[in-house]
């Protein structure tokens, strides 16, 4: 079985004669009401939070009369700005929260009720593409996501699950339809309401992802009105792949609705903290981007659902000049289908708060700092798009905000090194130390404004949750929530050193002509061995010995003292690879009631399906059947985590 569509199970399809009701869009819509004073009320404050540091730096410190002096000036000033507009968005964010339902777009109102009953006005395909994946994984996901399509009700012919394959290798490709050949024994023996699942794969690889993407469009779309695109490791119900249907059936100039894809269902100590800070820390930045962006929304690249003519019709991908890494071939091409989307005219929104749907991330600091890797060339490339003729401002906003997210990091590493050595020569901590050992009364301010601007996204993220005993409640209570934020803390003080230095040499290398390979990830919980760990860390190591040095040789005791942490983050950074990594200890803080989400609290039954599919093997008669939940801890009156 190689054809590229293996033959399907005889499944219901809607009739031609119901075509002529199917929404097909009503084109792409006319410039909506101004975002501009939304827009202004984020760089307003944002361009003056970094004017006062500046002018605070300039006050306590003076005008620098070397150049090592107005280097270390400049960067700090550019680095306080970028930080600056961190914190707007998190208070931004926690205004329009406490707005209600006054800041949300009538999209979002609709959503929120909005029937998950299928209409029969229109079809849509859940596309997984899929390269060099785990088939038993991915059609355990799928199996999860046809019976949550059953579970809402319908006879099934509304939503297809579309595997589109890229894979290559014989071996993969052959369980892969192995398991689709199980999977539709099993959908059939399951009867009505089952979606028809289908498979193919491509030969002729071209474009990646998105020309995977762009086939399924010029094959198929004319079957279907939507496609929810999926990755390898996305999750998403029933009752939120209907609802975005409906969505779409109800806004014909909607071209996109992206959602909030949260981490999920790993169990290392690396991907729980990471699942841990993205459920406490993403919701308010969110809150902020839905505000201001309105219709000029981004494309992520998986958990949304598109319009198929609009997207087949008007993201057609470019290929750059010059060569790779920065030319060539798109590598993040989703934001930029995004933007051209737009330009078209259509809407791309957002829904921050719909649940419903999950992805994973990599489950220890090598497999994220490969992917980082990845991504970073990717940005990049952006560069190159900016320029691109009629892309809107917030589209370029969009991608110019990706392009800085990685280029901020040489511009860390050069404050952090320049500054040090400014430290030693001076004997003053100065403006590495954000103005804290300063006499006057300017550097006190300076250091109070920076620290708040430095914490405040966390603390405003951890206040808006205590506020609410529900929210509370998600994260296992307020001892567990403290408890947790505090440890995420520290663990983010020893990771944030190594991280930063590994984006900088990857944008550093990335400029300078290196080409990275886009290969599939791990996605499983995977323990880093001693050795790997060594060989690809040895810069870190190298770097913090040639910190730890320098502070040893300067004579300055709280220059050391200042600088310590980073150092010690460097030398450690191997042992945190490899802790970290551990799944024994990542089990262990959640039978402790440590860095616990809704997930964990309340998981959804998808969820709990998707992790017997996981214990039980890939039999598909097992999935569901056992009622045990797999949560270590439930969550008492009082808030309190106990064993079960």
């Amino acid at each position: 079985m190689s054809s590229p569509d293996l033959p399907q199970a005889e499944r219901s399809v809607e009739t031609e004669a119901g075509d002529e009701t199917r929404p097909r869009g009503a084109g792409p819509a006319p410039r909506p009401a101004s975002f501009r004073l939304r827009r202004l009320a984020l760089a307003g404050p944002t361009l003056a939070t970094a004017a006062a540091i500046a002018a605070l730096a300039l006050a306590a410190y003076g005008l620098p009369e070397t150049w090592l002096g107005r280097t270390v000036l400049g960067l700090f000033v550019l680095l306080m700005a970028w930080q600056s507009f961190t914190a707007w968005q998190y208070l931004y964010g926690l205004i329009a929260a406490l707005m209600g339902d006054r800041a949300l777009s009538s999209l979002e109102r609709r959503a929120a009720t909005i029937s998950t009953r299928p209409t029969g006005l229109s079809r849509t395909a859940a596309v997984v593409a899929i390269h060099a994946e785990d088939p038993i994984a991915v059609f355990s996901a799928i199996r999860v996501m046809a019976r949550s399509l059953q579970r809402e009700g319908g006879d099934g012919s509304d939503i297809d699950i579309f595997v589109l394959s890229d894979t290559r290798e014989g071996a993969i490709s052959a369980v892969e339809e192995h398991e689709f050949a199980r999977i539709q024994a099993w959908s059939q023996r399951e009867g009505r309401g089952m979606p028809r699942i289908r498979y193919r794969r491509r030969t002729d690889n071209k474009g990646r992802k998105a020309g995977n993407i762009a086939e399924f469009c010029q094959t198929y779309g004319h079957e279907y009105d939507f496609m929810i695109v999926l990755d390898a490791d996305s999750l998403m119900t029933g009752a939120a792949m209907r609802r975005l249907a409906r969505l779409m059936e109800e806004n014909p100039r909607t071209g996109l609705i992206q959602t909030v894809s949260y981490a999920a269902g790993r169990d290392t100590l690396f991907a729980r903290i990471q699942q841990f800070a993205v459920r406490l820390y993403a919701p308010l930045s969110l809150r902020c981007l839905e505000t201001w962006q309105g219709p000029d929304g981004s494309y992520w690249g998986h958990n949304a659902i598109l319009r198929i003519e609009a997207f087949a019709n008007n993201a057609e991908l470019p290929v750059l000049s010059g060569k790779p890494p920065l030319g060539g071939e798109i590598l993040c091409h989703d934001i930029v289908e995004g933007a051209l989307l737009r330009r078209a005219g259509w809407e791309v929104r957002l829904l921050p708060e719909m649940g419903g749907t999950w992805e994973e991330m990599p489950t220890n600091l090598i497999d994220l700092l490969g992917r980082e890797r990845r991504w970073c060339q990717g940005n990049l490339q952006h560069i190159r798009v900016l320029p691109m003729k009629g892309l809107l401002g917030a589209s370029r906003w969009h991608l110019g905000v990706g392009i800085l997210g990685y280029c901020v990091y040489p511009l860390w590493i050069a404050f952090l090194a320049l500054g040090t050595w400014q430290a030693v020569r001076s004997g003053e901590l100065g403006l590495i130390g954000y103005g804290i050992d300063g006499a006057s009364a300017a550097a006190a301010a300076l250091a109070a404004l920076v620290v708040a601007v430095m914490a405040l996204p966390k603390l405003l993220s951890l206040g808006y949750v205590l506020a609410s005993p529900r929210r509370r409640a998600d994260f296992g209570g307020t001892r567990s929530l403290l408890v947790s934020a505090a440890l995420e803390q520290v663990t983010w003080v020893l990771l944030w050193p190594v991280m930063a230095l590994f984006a900088a040499g990857a944008v550093v290398t990335t400029l300078f002509g290196r080409v990275v390979r886009w290969d599939t990830q791990s996605r499983d919980d995977r323990s880093v061995p001693w050795g790997e760990a060594f060989r690809l860390q040895s810069d870190a190591i190298a770097a913090g010995g040639a910190l730890a040095v320098l502070l040893a040789l300067s004579g300055s005791p709280w220059l050391a003292l200042w600088m310590a942490p980073v150092a010690m983050a460097l030398l450690t950074s191997p042992v945190q690879s490899v802790l970290t990594s551990s799944t024994r200890l990542g089990l262990g803080s959640k039978a402790r009631g440590l860095f616990l989400t809704e997930d964990d609290t309340r998981p959804a039954r998808e969820l709990l399906e998707l992790h017997q599919s996981r214990t039980v093997g890939a039999d598909p008669a097992a999935i569901g059947a056992a009622s045990a939940p797999w949560l270590a801890v439930s969550i008492d009156e009082a808030g309190t985590p106990t064993l079960r």
